[in-house]
């Protein structure tokens, strides 16, 4: 069955949001392979998506620079900061802040080689427990908990210490519709998808209107 996009105009149902696709399967990112070539490249597309950006922005750069063959650690490093700035920023639709975020993925990326040999999985693999993950990744230059949470919420279901709490938007949007996520097994990708589509949902203020329209 084709995941839902939750793009039309009517509120959705809970059956539909639990369909939601993933913002990982949205970039072509397969998760469920557990590749470390994957992870890295769900870490990046987060640490776009958690910048004050649009998701538009955030999308259109990652896809320049896989576009541009930069889809390992050594290959951004090798790339340079013009590089990125000029054409990968640029092509994505940054026109502010290009230089900021271009220098955290080059600082991100010389970390992960250094401390991890260039594997995500090995920052799981060595964490005690999630607690431990998450401080290993806010370790990461720029990385805060907002994309410690976009990076660990679609691995749940496949890392044993992913287990972020929602986001407090989240659980705002799931109340407005009426929706008790403590029912649902966190690590489920069921409920990693019904997280997505609230997001999305939450996005365009629909939450907001199905809740006055309930009270």
């Amino acid at each position: 069955m084709a995941r839902q996009e939750v793009t039309s105009r009517a509120t959705p149902t809970v059956s539909e949001l639990e369909r939601s696709s993933l913002y990982s399967e949205e970039l072509g990112i397969e998760l469920s392979r557990g590749r470390d070539a994957d992870i890295f490249r769900w870490f990046v597309a987060s640490v776009l998506y958690g910048a004050r950006i649009s998701e538009t922005i955030a999308r259109n750069t990652y896809r320049s620079l896989v576009r541009h063959g930069l889809a390992t650690p050594r290959k951004i490093l090798d790339a340079g900061w013009d590089f990125l700035v000029n054409p990968v920023m640029r092509e994505g639709g940054y026109v502010r802040y290009d230089g900021r975020k271009s220098e955290q993925l080059l600082r991100d990326c010389d970390k992960l080689l250094d401390d991890y040999a260039g594997s995500m999985s090995r920052i799981e693999a060595l964490a005690v427990d999630n607690a431990d993950l998450e401080a290993r990744l806010l370790a990461f230059y720029g990385v805060g908990p907002v994309t410690v949470n976009i990076f660990l919420r679609e691995l749940r279901p496949y890392w044993s210490k992913a287990d972020p709490g929602p986001l407090a938007a989240v659980r705002e949007a799931a109340a407005g519709l009426g929706i008790d996520l403590d029912r649902y097994d966190r690590k489920s990708l069921t409920f990693a998808r019904l997280e997505a589509g609230l997001i999305r949902l939450r996005r365009r203020g629909k939450w907001a209107m199905q809740s006055a329209g309930t009270s």
